[in-house]
Order: C-alpha cells, then sequence, then structure tokens
C-alpha cells in the first residue's frame, strides 16, 4: 500500500514538473541561414521584391543620368509607353509570336534529336564512346559563326533562323540528358537486369522514366539559351520577330524600342519558365512529395 502511494505521488510529481516546464521553441530561421527553408508565400513575396528593386534601380538610374544624356536610358514608364504604342498601333503582338513560333519549334527539334542520343549514350557505353567526344567538341563551337554557312545554305529564310536557335541548345542539351541518365542509381538497373527486363524495358521504362525529372528541368534549363540566341539569328535579313523591331529601333537611336525588346524576351522567358515548372509540377508529383 504504501509502495503503491509512493508511486502515485511521484507520478504527479512527474506531471507537475512536465507541465511547468517551458515548451520548446525552435530558433527563428535567418534570413542568411545555410541551407535554409521557404514557403511558397515567403517564395512569392521575395520574388516581387527582387522585381521592384530592379525597376527601381531602373528608374534611380534613369533619374541621375544627365538629362541630355537620358534618352540613352529611357524610365520605366517611358519603355512601358512605347511597348503599347508598338502593340496598339505597330502590330508588335505579329512579331512577337513569330519569335515565339521560332524557338519553340526549333527548341522541340531539338530535343528530338537531344533526348534519344542523350538517353542511348547515358545507357550503352559504346554509344558514349562513339559520340561523346563529338557532341564535347561541339559545344565549344559559338552558334553564332555558323551564321555565314547557314545563310549561304539556307538564305535569309526561317529556317536558316530556327537552324540557329537548334545549334545553340542541341549539343548542350545532350550532354546534360547524358548526366541525367548516368545518375540514374545503378541498383535500379541492376535489379531490373535480376528479374529479368529486357533491354528496352530497362531503358525506357527503368533508366528513361527514373531521370524524365531531371531531364525536364536540363530542357527548361536549355530552352533559356534559346532566348539567349534569339537577337542573333533575327538581325540577319530579318523583316519580323523581337530581334528586327530591336534592330530598327537601334538602327535609328530608339533606345526604348531596344530596352522595350529586351524587356519583352525577359518576360517571355519567365513565362516559359513557368510553364516547365507546372508541367514538372503535374507531370512528376512524387518528385513534388519527396520535397
Amino acid at each position: 500500500m504504501n509502495k503503491t502511494l509512493k508511486t502515485a505521488s511521484s507520478d504527479n510529481e512527474h506531471e507537475g514538473a512536465s507541465e511547468l516546464a517551458p515548451l520548446f521553441k525552435p530558433p527563428r530561421e535567418k534570413f542568411l541561414s545555410l541551407r535554409g527553408t521557404v514557403n511558397s508565400t515567403q517564395s512569392i513575396f521575395l520574388g516581387f521584391i527582387g522585381v521592384i528593386s530592379l525597376f527601381a534601380f531602373w528608374e534611380i538610374s534613369h533619374h541621375l543620368t544627365p538629362e541630355h544624356q537620358q534618352k540613352f536610358l529611357p524610365s520605366v514608364t517611358q519603355v512601358t509607353s512605347k511597348l503599347y504604342y508598338l502593340f496598339t498601333e505597330k502590330g508588335y503582338i505579329v512579331d512577337v509570336a513569330k519569335s515565339v513560333y521560332r524557338i519553340y519549334l526549333s527548341f522541340f527539334v531539338a530535343c528530338l534529336v537531344a533526348i534519344p542520343l542523350g538517353v542511348l549514350m547515358g545507357s550503352f557505353i559504346k554509344m558514349r564512346a562513339l559520340f561523346n567526344p563529338t557532341v564535347g567538341g561541339l559545344r565549344y563551337l559559338p552558334a553564332a559563326s555558323f551564321v555565314p554557312l547557314l545563310l549561304v545554305y539556307l538564305g535569309p529564310t526561317d529556317s536558316a533562323k530556327m537552324a540557329l536557335l537548334f545549334l545553340g541548345c542541341v549539343f548542350f542539351l545532350v550532354a546534360l540528358i547524358l548526366d541525367n541518365i548516368e545518375a540514374v542509381p545503378r541498383a535500379l538497373i541492376e535489379s531490373a537486369q535480376t528479374m529479368g527486363a529486357s533491354r528496352f524495358h530497362i531503358v525506357f521504362r527503368v533508366t528513361f522514366r527514373s531521370a524524365a525529372p531531371q531531364i525536364l528541368d536540363s530542357m527548361r534549363n536549355m530552352i533559356a539559351v534559346s532566348w539567349t540566341y534569339l537577337v542573333i539569328a533575327e538581325i540577319v535579313a530579318a523583316t519580323d520577330g523581337i530581334g528586327a523591331v530591336m534592330m530598327r529601333g537601334a538602327r535609328f537611336l530608339h533606345v526604348d524600342v531596344i530596352m522595350g525588346g529586351i524587356l519583352t524576351i525577359g518576360v517571355l522567358g519567365v513565362l516559359t519558365d513557368v510553364s516547365f515548372r507546372i508541367a514538372a509540377h503535374f507531370l512528376f508529383p512524387h518528385t513534388r512529395a519527396r520535397r
């Protein structure tokens, strides 16, 4: 009986101590904490602050420029007003649509070449030994150096412009997809071999599907490179497209038109990036759950 009372009293003491013990509060995460975390609301807010800061810096730089030189650094309002004028009065939407068509079609063809080649090179070592030296060497050739050849072979046509955009990203895309395939855990391949899977099944149902999220991410990164080559592709004998509008603006020192074209490419690039992220969000929900 005494032992029971002692046990009960000790339990009551422990319960009282636990009630009095302060709750542990994790330290507040600092802004520059290494490998920190950020939720979706914070990400949107910080991104918005970053964009506002960029435009604020642009506007301040315009007002700090001497008045007689301000035409070479127009303000945000002047550039957006010029864009509105181009869209409403000059049919700029047709030029934007033409550039988007060139980018997406050339990148689609690049993916048709790069994805199968990168998957085969990553899956079969002899294929890698056969193609990798050539692909690796072609990566170091600047795409702009092909402009004279493309003009000779294809003339000042849409095909020449899209061929330049194709050459600007296809070799890098092959290399990235090769790395994505090689990063697939060897244990997955060995497990499939142990269970008697065919080579076709291992390559396309195991290796490719395992690397698919990373391949889509590589595509997202490389289409940004295509956008950087757009102006180069459209400056040679071009009559339409964002690059052609920018070059006409440069001919008459219309800096607001040039900066409007740059802003247009930036916005289209961001929309393209967001589109790839949304596609990855829905195509690969398992990666989202893992994060």
